[in-house]
């Protein structure tokens, strides 16, 4: 009997150590199943984030807005005109019969170079008598109208070129019209003219198509 209560002790003795086995083993699977949260902060990461932090608060690392006047803009936009401008008239004076008559006082002539590189008249084409039409009134004399070969009825004949008189000249499809700057080493005069490449420009012409010079009354 005490045999048999014997062996009963170390069935049941076994049979705990295997449940107790089993218990750890289901505890540690479970524990490696389950995902790990690191709740542990990075120093160098967190350090960062606070500089940070400091440096937007401060307005250190804030965006600069540029704030830009009136009188800045009014300038800057000065500024991108003189420079269009000094283009344009560089552009007009790079043909290959471009020229400068020279330094002059006439009226007509200082007027007319203020406007070459551009067309101040508006129109598309055969725009060189309102050019000179527009140079003339601008100077405080009648105007000559907008057809180029009605400037030979303008004005008093003059028989030769001169500077500040109007140039009149012939051309297939109609004439040409502009005031004589100077007189090159040739005997050419040298006119600044409207439609001239499709711009007003500073420029040679053959003496021998001049059709008549001419110069205002008054």
């Amino acid at each position: 009997m005490k045999r048999g209560l014997d062996l009963m002790t170390v069935i049941q003795k076994r049979a705990a150590k295997l449940l107790c086995s089993v218990a750890v083993a289901a505890l540690a699977t479970s524990a490696i199943a389950r995902p790990v949260h690191h709740h542990r902060s990075h120093p160098a990461r967190f350090a960062a984030a606070v500089e940070k932090s400091n440096q937007v608060s401060s307005g250190r690392d804030m965006p600069s807005l540029a704030v830009e006047t009136g009188a800045e803009t009014s300038t800057r936009q000065r500024r991108h005109a003189r420079g269009s401008l000094a283009e344009a008239r560089a552009e007009a004076q790079s043909h290959a019969n471009s020229a400068y008559g020279g330094p002059t006082s006439d009226s007509l002539v200082t007027e007319a170079r203020k406007y070459i590189g551009t067309n101040p008249t508006g129109r598309g084409s055969l725009w060189c008598g309102a050019f000179m039409d527009l140079v003339l009134r601008r100077t405080g004399h009648q105007g000559g109208g907008n057809l180029a070969l009605g400037y030979e009825h303008y004005g008093t004949r003059v028989s030769g070129p001169q500077v500040g008189a109007i140039a009149v000249m012939g051309r297939r499809g109609g004439g040409h019209v502009g005031v004589v700057s100077g007189i090159d080493a040739n005997g050419n005069p040298i006119i600044v003219s409207g439609n001239h490449n499709h711009t007003v420009a500073e420029s040679v012409y053959p003496r021998g198509r001049i059709a008549a010079y001419v110069v205002p009354n008054g």
